[in-house]
């Protein structure tokens, strides 16, 4: 556990290159959107879930996806990733 988690710091305080850094961000951003459109389907398939069964198989889906969508916008805040620039299409000049 100690091992794993040592590891994990190590790859949030990674450094990257300069070249590398807007690829980095870009990568985030889309991932970000991707957690975003699952969490979205999860919700989705929560509302319609009928019986008890598929209820509870929708609420882990559910709370897993909310929780990548979570991990994923942490990542994206840790990297300063600035959503304004991408929206405006700065980051794919």
């Amino acid at each position: 556990m100690i091992q794993r988690k040592m590891m994990l710091e190590g790859l949030l305080n990674f450094h990257l290159r300069p070249d590398q850094e807007d690829e980095y961000k870009r990568m985030l951003y889309q991932e970000v959107n991707k957690a975003r459109k699952e969490w979205e389907q999860a919700y989705m398939a929560f509302q319609q879930a009928v019986g008890e069964a598929n209820v509870d198989v929708a609420i882990y889906t559910l709370e897993a996806a909310e929780r990548r969508y979570q991990i994923e916008l942490k990542r994206a805040k840790q990297a300063d990733v600035k959503w304004d620039a991408f929206r405006q299409g700065s980051y794919f000049d």
